[in-house]
């Protein structure tokens, strides 16, 4: 046997060792399939750059892209210590910056970009509302090279840890596992269609996991927190980080130690990007009260959760105060996510951190105080990373997630894209494969309940679209909607759960099997 460049030479077959791990990305062919799947995913967000978005022609407040059109004009002609005030020349009752400081310094490098080729999109107080040509084509670049530089290489990243060493992972399942990733339909659908940069935290949190995989600890702190420090929403995967890392740390040789320098990188970070608020209590105070914007309810139009959907029968919002919400939300989100952090901090492991961060993000969108329709996206992220292993699970959230977003993307003329893209996901996912073809689809659900819920989904589909509520019941399809696919959330929510302590006691009876 000879060993030359990383690799074993045998008589007759030729077998990858972990010594030079970019020989193993050349030797499965991965790099260049990566390549080609990235390009055909750009193509698809370019095509689908060419529909409607949030709010287009919709005066006087517009939607989204006016929202980001905005703070790239506030951030580009303001001071920094006066993004967040309120004051003649920033209104924040006309799309005031809600999110993170990271994001706002965003705003201002791609409102830099903009102003450079198109001046008058981001002017200040002339450029409301601003709709033309060439505007919402730099527009529409700055999210596409946002996704190209910080999702598309986390994903690579993500993969590269993730499958180098392994035994398992044949070339076609980590083709098929890319292209899950890179072609979400429900990611390209909000950031190129509706039109936001969930692309950036989603590509850091990404990178974040990634990093834990390595056993970068560190750096999947710094990474994590900056991807908290750009959507706020992404704190929906912080209990997991925090468990499995705190879990981690307790079996280290010195754990007050590690513990010391993950939180010295947190509070580093953080500190770094609020630089310009924490000179002043009252500046930092002001920006933390843009982040929490309780007065609008515990929930904001139709979002399959629990608060949403039960509203239908238990009217929250009359029943009970503002305070009152906040702590019921607060409660029902710890005690759900806390059976899942429990596990990551008695047995931590890179699978059941994995289903961790699908079980915390799952926690935070049916319970937390007040969710969007887009923030599905997060409990999507960590399924995909699952894709391989739970093909099922991630079939149902993403078409159930898609479903959920429906009312959404009709009220902002995305209709054919959204058919488009959920056949495409079809396609993809029923694309033939290796060892995912040998993996049985479970949980194995009645198959009678599971053909009523797509024939419901379709008839909602087309009830939806051909006919008209009643006048007394203005939102009876909508409650449908939801109603569905939060049933079907909470089912894969029980599963994901119980599929985490099933990696706890399978990892305990394998240390027994090697004592015997």
């Amino acid at each position: 046997m000879e060993k030359r460049r990383g690799r074993k030479v045998m008589k007759d077959k030729e077998e990858v060792v972990d010594d030079d791990p970019w020989w193993w990305l050349v030797h499965k062919g991965i790099a260049a399939s990566f390549l080609c799947i990235a390009m055909f995913a750009l193509l698809v967000r370019v095509a689908l750059s060419l529909h409607p978005y949030s709010g287009a022609g919709n005066s006087p407040k517009y939607g989204d892209f006016e929202a980001q059109r905005h703070w790239m004009e506030i951030t580009l002609n303001m001071p920094v210590e006066e993004w967040y005030r309120n004051s003649t020349t920033n209104d924040l009752s006309y799309w005031g910056l809600d999110y993170p400081p990271l994001t706002a310094y965003q705003s201002y490098v791609h409102g830099l970009f903009i102003r450079f080729f198109h001046p008058e999109s981001v002017s200040l107080f002339t450029s409301r509302g601003h709709e033309s040509y060439l505007g919402k084509l730099l527009m529409r670049w700055t999210v596409l090279s946002s996704d190209a530089l910080v999702f598309f290489p986390a994903v690579f990243y993500f993969v590269f840890v993730y499958y180098s060493g392994r035994s398992h992972g044949q070339k076609t399942d980590i083709a098929w596992h890319i292209a899950i990733m890179l072609l979400s339909s429900c990611l390209i659908l909000i950031d190129h269609g509706h039109f936001q940069y969930n692309c950036i935290s989603l590509g850091l949190t990404v990178g974040a996991v990634a990093a834990v995989h390595s056993n970068k600890e560190l750096v999947a702190c710094f990474l994590f927190s900056l991807a908290l420090n750009h959507k706020q929403m992404t704190a929906y995967f912080a209990p997991a980080f925090f468990s499995h890392l705190f879990g981690k740390c307790l079996r280290r040789r010195n754990p007050l130690l590690e513990v010391f320098k993950l939180g010295l990188v947190v509070l580093g970070t953080f500190a770094l990007v609020w630089w310009p608020y924490i000179h002043s209590m009252e500046s930092f105070l002001r920006v933390l009260r843009r982040l929490a914007p309780f007065e609008r309810g515990i929930y904001e139009d139709y979002v399959a959760n629990f608060w949403c959907t039960t509203s239908v029968f238990v009217k929250w919002k009359r029943m009970f105060t503002t305070q009152s919400l906040k702590l019921l939300s607060l409660g029902a989100t710890v005690s759900t996510c806390l059976p899942s952090m429990l596990q990551q901090i008695w047995a931590p492991s890179n699978q059941g951190f994995l289903y961790g961060l699908l079980n915390s993000a799952f926690s935070f969108y049916m319970f937390s105080f007040q969710v969007h329709e887009k923030s599905i996206l997060l409990p999507l992220l960590p399924a995909s990373l699952l894709a391989l292993e739970e093909p099922f699970l991630l079939k149902w959230i993403t078409l159930h997630a898609l479903f959920s977003m429906f009312p959404l993307l009709r009220r902002d003329g995305l209709i054919l894209p959204y058919i488009a893209l959920s056949v495409l996901f079809t396609l993809i996912y029923h694309a033939p494969s290796g060892r995912r073809q040998d993996r049985k689809e479970t949980p194995s659900f009645n198959s009678f309940v599971t053909t009523i819920i797509v024939l419901c989904s379709v008839v909602l589909h087309i009830v939806y679209l051909t006919m008209h509520p009643p006048r007394r019941y203005p939102f009876l399809f909508e409650a449908a909607i939801m109603l569905l696919c939060f049933s079907r959330f909470m089912v894969l929510c029980f599963y994901t759960n119980a599929k985490q302590w099933m990696l706890k006691r399978s990892v305990f009876m394998d240390k027994e099997k090697k004592l015997l």
